[in-house]
């Protein structure tokens, strides 16, 4: 495959600007720059998860499961930064949407109807879950102000609107497979009146 980076600085950002992929010259907050950093914080966080799955599936084991569904992610992430630095590129199809919806379908399978709402947190994975989930849907709101001033395919928003969807799933798998019960939102007590 060959060296990609020659040289990691190159002095032409310090003025507040970044080159895209195809050449182009934009400020570090245009749109574009924006949703490629958020995709990219995003990956990073979801690659601590997977460390933190690979580590308590020595305790939990149904939890490589998980590793499994989410492990691809993190390269399809990547495919979209891709795509959102080469706006000619595309990495991204709907057989990769049509793969998280299976996995959504059948964790919901396995957890019933959601009755009530749920808050973060229950265990370290967990709240690392729904950080995830947080963070793909600052990815997500970055790629739809992009795709206001710069349409985007459909199939990028999509993908990161599904993830979510994952996340959420997988948080609440996560906390069936390690016994944990979920924290239920309360509303705050109403005060007598």
């Amino acid at each position: 495959m060959g060296y990609r980076l020659s040289k990691i600085y190159t002095r032409t950002g310090d003025q507040g600007q970044t080159g895209l992929a195809d050449g182009r010259r934009v400020p570090k907050d245009h749109p574009r720059v924006e949703a490629m950093g958020e995709v990219d914080s995003l990956n990073s966080q979801l690659g601590l998860l997977l460390a933190e799955l690979s580590e308590a599936q020595a305790r939990w084991p149904s939890l490589a499961e998980v590793i499994e569904v989410l492990g691809p992610c993190q390269h399809r992430l990547f495919d979209l930064g891709g795509e959102l630095a080469m706006p000619d590129y595309q990495a991204l199809d709907a057989a990769e949407i049509a793969r998280l919806e299976r996995a959504i379908d059948h964790w919901n399978l396995e957890l019933g109807p959601l009755e009530d709402f749920i808050l973060p947190g229950g265990s370290r994975l967990i709240a690392l879950t729904h950080l995830c989930r947080s963070a793909t849907r600052t990815a997500e709101r970055r790629c739809q102000q992009l795709n206001a001033v710069e349409p985007l395919r459909e199939a990028l928003p999509a993908y990161l609107n599904r993830l979510s969807d994952l996340l959420f799933v997988a948080a609440r798998l996560i906390a069936r497979r390690q016994g944990q019960p979920e924290i239920l939102w309360r509303a705050a007590d109403k005060a007598d009146a």
